[in-house]
């Protein structure tokens, strides 16, 4: 018998366009990736619910997607319970030590190391999650997880790329080569990758319900660490943190409402650019009508020039979020958009992230949409030694500038880029789940697929594979491949400046997992820019 290819001499290119249909189902799970989706799928198949499936995928993904999000990052979740929203904050505060002096002499907060770490919050997230919504034991919930991580995965083309990015910059960081570089480099596509470490602790955080992380021997290991390489990040940090239950905020769209948590996340921005997007004369047309293409580019400038200028941690804005949703301010900044001109608001510079994203329902009606990060890639680049806890970098979101709102602070939430986002109809019924991974985009990518879906009528997976647009600086607008050459050289001649961007492992067009609830059941869409996976039972 002639022995087939050599698994990792196999050319992993795609180079022909695919079309995938959207999967449907009384019950139904997308995530960004399959070992994800199965493990929720699972949870639904032994009769849990929407919440069990969505923790146990954000553990599986901690493992196989270890370069969007890791045990040590923020999460966050917006699940309808069969009759209302509930909002679930689990990002972390900074460290009691942090003071603007703390920082004395830099000009920024470093991107990597122990001095980016604020205190992790996921964790928390899941466990909340659970002990208010889950129906199955947490050790089942968890199991899919700690069996990919002690007997091992296949690592997928795409999280290979990543990996070896990662690898390459991070490699020299604590803790951070024993983990994810075997052998001394990255994993390839195709190679089985194990951590026992990841696992022994995702049993840990089962078996003490999440108590060891924030107030026990996980605990103990994570501030040793800190304590060994002089970060200030303490016990008390750790034992004073809880995940929070909040309301969302929200803003009518089309024939919709659009959900979003409330700030430190940048959700508001979606909410702000639909609401100049109604007033400044929106109107159903075609999906890619250039057009509305350009009102919706000129709205979202605007959008992103307050959050980046008022955005904080909530407890400490100096404005009320929904001023910014009062109709009377949405129609003032519509009044700044020319309809035949690209503008430049002044909005600051946006950064990369890592994150991952899924939304889930089951067949009682209850919807979940949930998003956890490291921030950049794997985040800090910290492991913390002999227990897989990759720590996020979300002090980046802060600022040093003196008097800016969103300046550091002890014990204060910095700007945060991760958002899950929900929608209903105008009498308040659940219709979608959704969110959309990749930094800075995110809140644009929300505005785009509620313009896609909410305002056109695309299927989630139209939606999800369609081209997007990015905003990066002033009239500086990047163009996914796959874009109309005519909507581009109309948007050129209104004095956008056009950036075709080719696609590449940084994902910055971001990539986006969907549920959307019919008359009879669901539909799912699972974006393929990131190896997604939408099953539905």
């Amino acid at each position: 018998m002639t022995a087939g290819p050599d698994l990792l001499s196999l050319d992993y290119a795609l180079p022909y366009p695919s079309r995938r249909p959207p999967a449907m189902g009384r019950a139904a799970i997308a995530t960004s990736h399959h070992l994800a989706s199965i493990a929720g799928m699972d949870m639904l198949a032994m009769g849990g619910n929407a919440a069990d499936a969505s923790i146990a995928a954000a553990m599986v993904l901690t493992v196989v997607e270890p370069t969007g999000c890791g045990i040590g990052g923020d999460g966050f979740a917006i699940l309808w319970d069969g009759k209302e929203l509930h909002g679930l904050n689990g990002s972390g505060r900074s460290a009691a030590g942090w003071t603007p002096e703390y920082f004395q002499g830099l000009t920024a907060i470093p991107e990597r190391g122990w001095n980016s770490v604020t205190v992790p919050g996921v964790v928390s997230c899941w466990i909340a999650l659970w002990e208010r919504f889950g129906s199955l034991p947490l050790e089942t919930i968890a199991a899919p997880a700690i069996r990919h991580a002690r007997s091992g995965f296949l690592v997928t083309p795409t999280i290979a790329r990543l990996w070896a990015l990662g690898g390459q910059m991070l490699r020299e960081q604590p803790g951070f080569a024993a983990c994810f570089l075997p052998g001394g480099r990255a994993p390839r596509a195709g190679e089985l990758f194990r951590s026992a470490a990841h696992a022994a602790t995702l049993e840990t955080i089962a078996a003490t319900r999440g108590e060891a992380f924030y107030r026990g021997a996980l605990a103990d290991r994570i501030v040793a660490d800190a304590e060994a390489h002089g970060a200030a990040l303490s016990l008390a940090d750790l034992g004073e943190h809880r995940a929070e239950w909040v309301g969302t905020i929200s803003q009518r769209f089309a024939n919709g409402i659009v959900h979003e948590l409330p700030p430190a996340n940048q959700g508001l921005a979606t909410l702000i650019g639909l609401g100049i997007l109604e007033a400044a004369g929106w109107e159903p047309s075609s999906p890619d009508d250039p057009h509305q293409l350009h009102l919706a580019i000129e709205a979202t400038k605007l959008a992103l020039a307050d959050v980046y200028r008022h955005l904080t941690d909530v407890d400490a804005m100096r404005l009320a979020p929904e001023a910014f949703l009062d109709p009377a301010y949405l129609r003032e900044r519509a009044k700044l958009i020319d309809p035949d001109r690209a503008s430049d608001p002044g909005h600051g510079e946006p950064r990369p992230g890592g994150t991952v994203c899924l939304a889930a329902a089951d067949d009682s009606g209850m919807m979940v949409s949930f998003i956890q990060s490291n921030y950049k890639g794997f985040g800090s680049g910290i492991v913390v030694p002999g227990t897989g806890i990759a720590l996020q970098n979300r002090g980046v979101g802060f600022t040093l500038e003196p008097g800016h709102v969103n300046q550091v602070a002890p014990c204060k939430r910095p700007f945060h880029t991760i958002i899950p986002g929900f929608a209903t109809d105008l009498e308040g019924d659940p219709l979608m789940a959704f969110g959309l991974m990749g930094g800075p985009i995110q809140a644009q990518g929300h505005l785009q697929l509620a313009l896609r879906i909410l305002g056109y009528g695309q299927n989630p997976q139209a939606a999800a594979d369609a081209p997007r647009w990015r905003i990066d600086a002033g009239r500086r607008v990047g163009i996914e491949p796959g874009t109309d050459p005519a909507l581009i050289e109309y948007l050129r001649a209104r004095g956008h400046d056009i950036v075709s961007e080719e696609l590449d492992a940084t994902f910055s067009f971001g990539g986006a997992q969907i549920v959307l609830k019919t008359g009879d059941g669901y539909v799912a869409g699972s974006d393929p820019r990131k190896d997604g996976q939408a099953l539905a039972r």
